[in-house]
């Protein structure tokens, strides 16, 4: 974990950026002593933002199964189906 007082963004910008590129991590900055902010590279940013919303995906089909709303393999085709005849449709417009 890499943690930095606020002021050192102000001093060693470069420094930082380098850091959070080289090792994928977030560096968290500290204000008096306490946690204030946390600064990250726009590609980790990225990433981590798409494993969110993957797991919330997993998470949401999860509960779907435990609930019993899921579809037959034969529903599943027909949907598949549907949906490559649609874009299909929309190509030849």
């Amino acid at each position: 974990m890499n943690i930095k007082p606020s002021a050192a963004i102000r001093k060693n910008y470069n420094q930082i950026s380098d850091l959070c590129r080289q090792t994928g991590e977030p560096v968290y900055l500290t204000k008096n002593g306490e946690g204030d902010l946390v600064v990250m590279d726009v590609e980790s940013f990225a990433r981590r933002e798409s494993l969110l919303k993957l797991k919330e995906k997993l998470l949401q089909s999860e509960l779907d199964i435990q609930r019993g709303r899921t579809y037959s393999v034969e529903e599943t085709v027909a949907a598949m189906r549907k949906a490559v005849a649609e874009v299909a449709d929309a190509r030849k417009e």
